[in-house]
């Protein structure tokens, strides 16, 4: 099953130095069709203004994994990890027992990110923080493993049963993934792609049970951005 999840119908809030646009439901937007994907609960497309950003706010077990698409994003917590992580990059915080932190654009241009958020396979454990940077043309053509939660894989780790990855797709080219059919995939292209001959528009939503294999095509060049979830 392959369901597209058009981004005009996506969950909107513009707050003037955050705008953003909601994959399920989240704060003030309530989609009872829409309250995830299996263990992928929160997936955001945010758009933030330069020189602002998320003041200190607490969360607990949960994973969140910040993609950074342009710009980027300065992370300081409780836990006195601070860092910067630019664009095509990757942050993950392990909410744990309980984590204040705040999200600033310290830029003078306008930061892009995806937030997305995964339910815990570890409630209770030890919060953690980790940033690492990604070369970009290890992901040319191919997916590359940005976080999971397998320890000896050597990308970014959360407490989850999960895989954040990340692919560049060249115009008239194909991309394959093979996948397992009870799993829950979610995928995010910047550009139109055909998934499995289902066509999909920039920035929409795709969300992909039951198959076994994903073969992406596209006309353009596109940023791929993939979750595998239980």
């Amino acid at each position: 099953m392959i369901d597209i999840r058009p981004f005009a119908t996506l969950g909107h809030a513009d707050h003037g130095w955050l705008d953003a646009r909601h994959h399920f439901s989240f704060a003030n937007y309530h989609d009872p069709a829409r309250m995830g994907w299996g263990s992928i609960r929160v997936w955001n497309d945010d758009r933030i203004a330069g020189k602002s950003g998320f003041p200190p706010h607490p969360h607990r077990d949960m994973e969140i994994i910040t993609y950074v698409r342009t710009g980027a994003i300065t992370h300081q917590d409780s836990m006195g990890n601070k860092g910067r992580t630019a664009a095509g990059d990757v942050q993950v915080m392990s909410a744990g027992t309980g984590v204040t932190h705040a999200e600033y654009n310290l830029e003078d241009e306008q930061t892009t990110l995806f937030q997305i958020w995964i339910e815990t396979d570890r409630p209770g454990s030890r919060p953690s923080w980790g940033a690492m940077p990604f070369p970009k043309d290890a992901r040319d053509g191919s997916f590359q493993l940005l976080a999971s939660g397998d320890r000896d894989d050597g990308a970014l780790d959360i407490n989850a049963d999960a895989r954040i990855m990340g692919a560049t797709l060249r115009g008239g080219s194909t991309l394959t993934l093979e996948a397992d059919p009870a799993r829950h995939l979610y995928l995010v292209a910047s550009a139109p792609v055909r998934v499995n001959g289902v066509a999909a528009g920039a920035r929409d939503g795709i969300a992909v049970t039951g198959e076994a294999r994903l073969t992406i095509e596209g006309d353009a060049d596109a940023e791929l951005v993939l979750v595998d979830a239980r």
